[in-house]
């Protein structure tokens, strides 16, 4: 009996360090709310600005798609009437045509050109000044318009290639709060390093969430940029072509 109990005795004392460990493991609350509840002031303020840069490039993206899809809507419609003028010679109402489409690209930039053209239209001959003037003309609005299709772009890639090093900031505080909590306690259970160990995750994974779609999006955006460009330039070759011919059958 004594043997017995003299062999309980060791065995208990061999399986109280790990009750005492799964003691410490207590269930952690890892949900969404449980955690933000668990972060410390630097982890807090950091979750703040990924919010508010997240905020921030919504906005640009709902921005950007609308005034794209709206330049693309009324270039659409745009072309095919100021192509039917300028055939037939009527330059006062491709005018009027490009006046009326505010938010197409391609009528910014032709109607810049038609009013330097205008403006010497009834010269007995048109000279290649006349012609290089509407060039510059069609050149400035090419990039003035290039400028505002630009707008916002860049605060997108700057969120895209930063809150992922926003997000490893507050990794970082968290996994120094975590060694910290277990010096503190004592303790090596994994108790002691929840609360650090969970302010890690969701600022990593919180970084994440706004730098991909940022990143996505400023691609999706400069591809548009690009071919509205390459449609202005072919427009204002079109336009100087017509003012060439103009100047030939004078």
């Amino acid at each position: 009996m004594t043997l017995v109990l003299a062999k309980l005795g060791i065995w208990m004392m061999q399986v109280t360090p790990v009750l005492a460990f799964f003691q410490e493991a207590a269930p952690e609350d890892f949900s969404m709310l449980g955690m933000i509840k668990k972060m410390g002031f630097v982890a807090l303020s950091v979750a703040i600005i990924l919010a508010l840069m997240s905020i921030y490039s919504i906005a640009i993206m709902v921005e950007r798609f609308l005034t794209y899809n709206a330049a693309k809507k009324q270039s659409r419609e745009f072309a095919p009437k100021v192509a039917q003028a300028l055939k037939d010679d009527r330059i006062e109402e491709a005018i009027n045509i490009s006046d009326r489409h505010k938010k197409s690209h391609l009528a910014i930039v032709v109607n810049a050109g038609l009013q330097e053209f205008r403006a010497h239209q009834m010269d007995s001959q048109i000279s290649g000044e006349v012609v290089e003037a509407s060039k510059r003309a069609l050149q400035r609005a090419t990039a003035v318009k290039m400028a505002e299709f630009k707008r916002g772009l860049s605060g997108l890639a700057t969120i895209g290639s930063t809150a992922p090093f926003v997000g490893l900031f507050g990794t970082v505080v968290g996994i120094i709060n975590a060694f910290q909590e277990m010096n503190k306690q004592k303790a090596t259970g994994i108790g002691a390093v929840a609360g650090g160990i969970s302010e890690a995750l969701i600022e990593t994974a919180f970084g994440l969430v706004v730098a991909i779609p940022a990143v996505w999006m400023f691609n999706y955006f400069t591809g548009k940029v690009e071919a509205f460009q390459v449609e202005m330039e072919n427009s204002s070759s079109e336009l100087i072509d017509y003012f060439l011919k103009r100047r030939g059958a004078k």
